[in-house]
């Protein structure tokens, strides 16, 4: 099963995708950079896995896959 949520924002910039899921990363002054990495353990002991694609000025899906 493969939950999909898009947006059309301005998408996530190569040199910080690379980053998103790293604990503590942020690219925000007030941001704590845990949201992303503690989804992915989530989703990682429920052996399941988040895929990113992104690109600038176009917007990013993120697949949750159970």
């Amino acid at each position: 099963m493969i939950i999909k949520v898009y947006d059309n924002g301005s998408g996530i910039p190569s040199d910080i995708l690379e980053n998103i899921f790293v604990p503590f990363f942020t690219s925000k002054a007030t941001g704590s950079g845990i949201g992303l990495s503690l989804c992915k353990q989530i989703m990682l002991l429920h052996k399941g896995r988040i895929i990113v694609k992104s690109i600038e000025g176009e917007g990013s899906v993120f697949s949750l896959v159970f």
